[in-house]
């Protein structure tokens, strides 16, 4: 895939056209380069017995190739994941994993990945450039205030990495050498870019943006959620903000070096307390009120007249479209498919028991590519950023913790469910309706102490994107409360 980033605009524009005018040939000529490619390996051979020879290549696939979920493939993924060839699956060599958010038998799904995913990646945003230029005037002009979190990866048996796809972008050298334009200057350096803890990179995230306030022309984040916690983050500590800007000098608890050394060239030792004043006067104020669409509100008050963009859909599987009308509100905004990222089917939905599985709704073309809108996720109940947790892994769960409750003379009638994300970060919250099986509960001690151990049991059941929610601070401590019949609500 060839770059973009040294285009005008005027060219910028004329690929978005050729790519979206000619949106049926490029997808099949894409997947005819795709099938000739693999038809010689260990996963697609017994399909394709042997290859297109002279074949279409679109009825071939649909008639030989089935509809499969993620567990079909991960046998062959496993095998590469433990040393076997990457030709099991793809000619073109696996350099990396891709870990979902999105989970399979609780846990994380691993996506072959290669170059053409960070390929894809750096194209998208040259075309986004493109787009918010043509909508957005002024915005070249200052930088901007981008929270950015690389996620901690791990390597598989062989030493391949596994991280999230954006991880995996922010290390690569596609970010590391990004064009010099306007969309790619952040108030934050590198190094806080890629710090491995986020408690301390959002605060410095923070506290560059503020120094540099003057400067910011935009605020945003891969996920809606981070915001939300950078602006709890800022009503917690915006006192220690202040003083690190009237100091000019860093606080003690970052302690990580890329952090602590790149923040303190920023503050540079100079003291700054006008600013810090500044801050301080329009913190003090008293009303601090307080996926994705859940977020939306919270966004808005605190946005007041700016308006709410999003730029992009992609997933770890690919990077699907972009939003050529950024100026519309987040819940009219479609996504424009771009057909040269990947081959791309639209199933009518039947249900699937087992995958978190995107639903969209197509909601008109612009030229020729379809446009989309994601209108939720099959089977998820719970979710506060990346975690996506499906109904049947919280009925496993509320059966874990039966096992406690029954075991103290009490018994679950009934229950629900939902998010909170009233305080940062946001957490899951059970509620309970529950009777005493010999109807006499000794105090309400004795069934704190019940609902903490079901509490901790349930959480110990949930899949593995929760749990490395709560151990990386991404989701606060799951909340049950509880209505025992006959009695009071308590909160435990």
């Amino acid at each position: 895939m060839s770059t973009i980033s040294d285009f005008n605009e005027e060219e910028k524009g004329k690929v978005l056209q050729d790519l979206t005018s000619n949106a049926k040939q490029i997808q099949d000529d894409l997947l005819k380069e795709i099938l000739t490619l693999n038809a010689g390996t260990e996963y697609l051979k017994d399909f394709l017995h042997g290859g297109l020879h002279g074949r279409s290549a679109k009825e071939l696939f649909k008639k030989n190739v089935p509809i499969v979920t993620y567990e079909d493939v991960k046998p062959y993924i496993d095998r590469v994941v433990n040393g076997e060839p990457s030709n099991i699956l793809s000619v073109l060599p696996i350099t990396n994993f891709l870990l979902t958010s999105g989970t399979s038998a609780g846990a994380s799904k691993m996506i072959p990945s290669n170059i053409k995913f960070l390929e894809g990646y750096a194209f998208i945003g040259d075309l986004i450039l493109h787009v918010i230029n043509k909508h957005v005037k002024g915005v070249e002009k200052g930088k901007g205030m981008l929270f950015f979190l690389t996620s901690h990866d791990s390597r598989t048996p062989i030493g391949l990495p596994m991280g999230s796809a954006t991880s995996w972008y922010l290390k690569s050298d596609y970010f590391k050498n990004r064009p010099s334009s306007w969309y790619y200057s952040y108030t934050s350096p590198d190094e806080v870019i890629l710090g491995s803890d986020s408690k301390q990179v959002l605060y410095c995230h923070l506290l560059c943006g503020l120094v540099q306030r003057d400067e910011v022309m935009r605020i945003g984040s891969i996920f809606a959620s981070i915001i939300v916690r950078v602006i709890k983050l800022l009503e917690d500590s915006w006192k220690e903000l202040c003083w690190n800007i009237r100091s000019g000098h860093l606080s003690e608890w970052i302690t990580d070096s890329g952090c602590r050394n790149s923040v303190s060239i920023v503050l540079g030792g100079q003291p700054r307390p006008e600013l810090s004043d500044e801050i301080e006067k329009i913190c003090s104020e008293e009303s601090w009120e307080g996926s994705m669409a859940q977020y939306v509100p919270t966004l808005n008050y605190y946005c007041n007249d700016l308006p709410l963009v999003s730029t992009a859909y992609a997933s770890s599987e690919s990077v699907y479209g972009i939003n050529i009308n950024p100026l519309s509100k987040p819940e009219d905004v479609s996504y424009t498919l771009l057909p040269n990222l990947c081959y791309f089917e639209f199933i009518p939905l039947e249900g699937d028991d087992n995958d978190v599985v995107d639903l969209v709704d197509v909601t008109g073309f612009y030229n020729k590519a379809p446009q989309f809108k994601v209108v939720g996720r099959e089977n998820v109940v719970l979710s506060i950023e990346t975690d996506m947790t499906k109904e049947e892994d919280l009925f496993k769960a509320v059966n874990q913790e039966k096992l406690v409750l029954n075991s103290s003379g009490l018994r679950l009638v009934h229950f629900t469910s939902s998010t909170d994300i009233s305080s940062s970060p946001g957490h899951y919250v059970i509620y309970w309706e529950v009777k005493a099986e010999n109807k006499d509960i000794k105090g309400l001690e004795f069934s704190e102490k019940t609902f903490l151990e079901c509490c901790l049991a349930m959480e110990d059941s949930l899949d593995e994107g929760y749990k490395y929610g709560r151990v990386h601070g991404t989701i606060g401590p799951l909340e049950i409360r509880v209505s025992i019949q006959d009695s009071h609500m308590h909160k435990i």
